[in-house]
């Protein structure tokens, strides 16, 4: 299984792993079934989460209502949907 899927209308599917309190938001690499992103921020009264998806929605050339978190909002573990992306899932490789 991939970090990633496209559902039936090109909606990209990302499975991710969370590690917050990073010195600054990036990519870690993968981490089993999932990519780790790691995140300048605390898991605290949803920033995290709000720094994560802003990151998201710039990274794939997106508006912030493209990227819908799908599940784990208190968990490190998160399925996010990015709606018509305008770049594909390697843009958050390089």
């Amino acid at each position: 299984m991939s970090w990633y899927r496209c559902d039936e209308v090109n909606n990209l599917i990302l499975t991710l792993h969370i590690q917050t309190g990073a010195k600054r938001t990036e990519v870690g690499g993968l981490h089993g079934d999932a990519l780790k992103i790691k995140l300048a921020a605390a898991p605290i009264e949803g920033k995290a989460n709000a720094v994560l998806l802003k990151f998201l929605a710039k990274s794939f050339g997106v508006s912030l209502c493209q990227v819908i978190l799908k599940q784990g909002s208190r968990s490190r573990h998160k399925v996010i949907e990015i709606r018509q992306p305008n770049h594909g899932p390697d843009v958050l490789l390089k």
